[in-house]
């Protein structure tokens, strides 16, 4: 594997897409332009569980500019193949609220919302089941995700040493369910013409996508392009395509040569898209008198869809995360009668490591130990489970740094110590931890004989940097100045990539380009003359395997600081400062590394403090689906929040020594300002969100006053 030598890359360059984005002139998915386009909208079942027994489309047909309704009776077949919420208007059953059971095709999208609400669909309804409890009798072990992420992990005798243990805690954590809410809500532009279809589509992946949608339409995939230039914002709900891309394709079915334009409202997304699933874990820690951890144990329940299974795996970390003979996880799963849910940024991590870093806390606190001290001392050089040798890991380095720049060394471990003007004020620390991914693609380079280069694969930019980070690994890769690069990105006419998600896309797109970028070389080195031909030379590679993926363990981390304050008679919480250290390998573009990693951190603000998605009983779908009442963290809730890296040279993770910095940012942040919301009120909070009714007294003298 070949280490390349950085110039470009290390630069805190602007964004090259940066001027077209504020001028308007980057397109996104819904605003590609097209001709004649056809606006759909679509009709939601307004049952739970059930069937369709009667659909009266007259009325919706009847009105001028209307061009079709689409339902179960007259859509194209997909093929068996078409799993979950896939397999949408394929037959007359409903499997959860608000799922897609029709649409209208209109001239304008105000037509065809009008008309879609005069489509009369009656029901029988059976009987639901969507309250989630960790206590039902019907869990079970969900599918292995991954290899190297089993559901069950076991390593010692864990309940012997807990029960011997000098120190050992044994709590409960809750998170709620979270939604995405990216600023670009799902669009797809879908045109059918000559047995073919176009899409402009707002996906993580285009390759990804056509492959998925392929496999529904059984179509051969060369006979879809999908073409996505610019996404605005994703968090792992774009990463497989939803109902509302194959919604958009049958529709085009009905008027070939035609583009359908379809993109969901925001109330919609709440419902189509995904979320992250509530969660009930269960942490158990034992420690001697020196503060070292004898057991670590951490089951979790959450629930999924019964029409689709998906996990959030909230122990995949925690068999990393410290050093301990005896090791335990568990993942069980309840299936419900609700929408299916998906991946979200930092996927088990997130809701993980907050039980895990607060069950930390609260055990550093039993033993005595500092809590920076605690997880120093807790620190290993080989994996726990696996005992593989870290290919580096900077997890001492992080937290000496961080409570350095925090002013760690200051803070009064008593809780309720520190007054200011009515507010008690408090900090707290977590660990930070992802895994470095590295997914299987290709890349083609084209050499002009005028110095320039064509670097052209099928990656995206979900607004992370990806049109500047990559051309800066390109750069580097052919040794040559910036200027000279030309990227092409976003589409499936250039080489298959993997999807922006994991944390894997510069990693795994990079490592690819790097190999094209040599094969280049070795073949310019054979032309005669050193000429290129008029049409110059262009190479496409595979990204090659890593030989050191079987040898070492390979992973990021990061240390997490947050200062709390709360009003001492209104309970009112405010985070005035974040701090985050981070060892992260090779940072390719400091300005959007910097960027990433400051928008991870406030979303474990939003996390800690705001987001919680509520789930009516009676009808199994979120209540609060929009922004006035699924709240998020605006301008005013961010204090300050620095953001710092480790130098890190990691030569076994790829040629660009780089590990992935979109998750890794948000993992611990929630868990830091629940710890520090303790040393603030000494009161536990160990269910999300924080909210000031959780730090108020059950009851308060009342003084009469005249």
């Amino acid at each position: 594997m070949t280490t390349i030598t950085a110039r470009a890359m290390g630069q805190a360059l602007s964004r090259v897409d940066g001027p077209a984005k504020v001028r308007g002139h980057a397109p996104y998915a819904f605003e590609q332009p097209v001709d004649r386009p056809v606006y759909l909208y679509p009709v939601e079942a307004a049952i739970t569980v059930g069937r369709i027994t009667g659909i009266d489309c007259s009325h919706a047909s009847a009105q001028p500019g209307v061009l079709g309704v689409l339902t179960h009776l007259n859509a194209a077949r997909t093929s068996a193949g078409a799993s979950g919420e896939l397999g949408i208007l394929q037959s007359d059953q409903v499997a959860f609220r608000n799922q897609f059971v029709g649409a209208v095709l209109a001239e304008t999208s105000e037509i065809a919302r009008y008309a879609a609400g005069l489509v009369r669909v009656d029901y029988e309804a059976r009987p639901h089941d969507v309250v989630f409890d960790a206590g039902r009798r019907d869990l079970y072990k969900p599918e292995q995700l991954a290899p190297s992420f089993p559901m069950d992990t076991d390593k010692g005798d864990v309940d012997a040493a807990l029960s011997s243990a000098p120190f050992a805690l044994d709590q409960g954590y809750t998170t709620p369910r979270y939604h995405h809410n990216p600023l670009e809500p799902h669009s797809t532009i879908a045109v059918w013409a000559d047995g073919h279809f176009t899409l402009h589509m707002s996906t993580q992946g285009v390759h990804v996508a056509r492959a998925c949608l392929a496999q529904v339409f059984d179509l051969d995939p060369d006979r879809i392009r999908i073409i996505a230039p610019y996404v605005g914002g994703a968090f792992g709900s774009k990463v497989q395509p939803r109902a509302d891309a194959v919604l958009a394709m049958l529709a085009a079915r009905m008027v070939p040569g035609r583009p359908v334009k379809f993109q969901l409202t925001r109330q919609q997304t709440f419902s189509q898209t995904g979320y992250r699933p509530p969660t009930v874990q269960r942490v158990q820690l034992g420690a001697d008198r020196d503060g070292r951890l004898l057991a670590v144990a951490h089951s979790c329940t959450a629930p999924t869809a019964r029409i689709q299974e998906f996990a959030e795996h909230s122990t995949r970390s925690t068999p990393t995360l410290y050093a301990t003979p005896n090791l335990r996880t568990r993942q069980r799963l309840a299936k419900l009668d609700i929408s299916t849910p998906s991946i979200m940024r930092a996927p088990g991590e997130a809701s993980g490591m907050f039980a895990v870093e607060s069950a930390m806390d609260e055990m550093a606190i039993a033993c005595g130990v500092d809590p920076v001290e605690f997880r120093i001392r807790n620190d290993t050089d080989t994996h726990p489970l696996t005992g593989l040798p870290f290919s580096s890991r900077n997890l001492a380095g992080c937290m000496r740094e961080g409570a350095r720049r925090f002013g760690w060394d200051q803070r009064d471990p008593t809780p309720r110590a520190r007054r200011s003007q009515g507010w008690l004020v408090g900090t707290g620390v977590a660990t930070a931890l992802y895994s470095v991914f590295r997914l299987p693609g290709s890349a083609s380079i084209q050499a002009h004989p005028d110095g320039r280069y064509t670097v052209s694969i099928g990656a995206a930019d979900i607004g992370t940097g990806t049109w500047t980070a990559l051309a800066q690994v390109a750069a580097d890769a052919l040794g040559v100045d910036l200027t000279q690069v030309e990227l092409q990105i976003g589409d499936t006419n250039y080489p298959c990539a993997s999807e922006a998600a994991a944390s894997s896309g510069i990693t795994s797109w990079g490592a690819a380009i790097c190999e094209a970028a040599d094969q280049l070389r070795h073949a310019l080195a054979d032309q005669p003359g050193g000429q290129l031909p008029p049409q110059g030379l262009t190479i496409t590679a595979d990204m090659p395997e890593n030989p050191y993926l079987q040898q070492y363990s390979m992973h990021s981390f990061g240390a997490q600081f947050a200062e709390v304050r709360i009003n001492e008679f209104t309970g009112e919480i405010r985070v005035p400062r974040q701090l985050g250290v981070f060892a992260v390998g090779r940072i390719v573009n400091p300005r959007t590394a910097r960027s990433q990693l400051l928008g991870g951190m406030t979303w474990g603000l939003s996390m800690a403090l705001h987001e919680h998605g509520a789930l009516d009983p009676r009808f199994g779908a979120t209540v609060n689906q929009d922004l006035a009442t699924y709240h998020v963290a605006s301008n005013a809730d961010v204090g300050n929040v620095e953001v710092h890296w480790l130098d890190e040279y990691d030569p076994y993770v790829n040629p660009m020594g780089t590990k992935g910095i979109g998750e890794i940012g948000m993992v611990s942040a929630a868990a830091a300002i629940a710890n520090a919301v303790h040393h603030a009120t000494g009161i536990r909070v160990r269910d999300l969100p924080i909210t000031l009714d959780k730090l108020l007294p059950e009851s308060r003298p009342v003084t009469a006053t005249s």
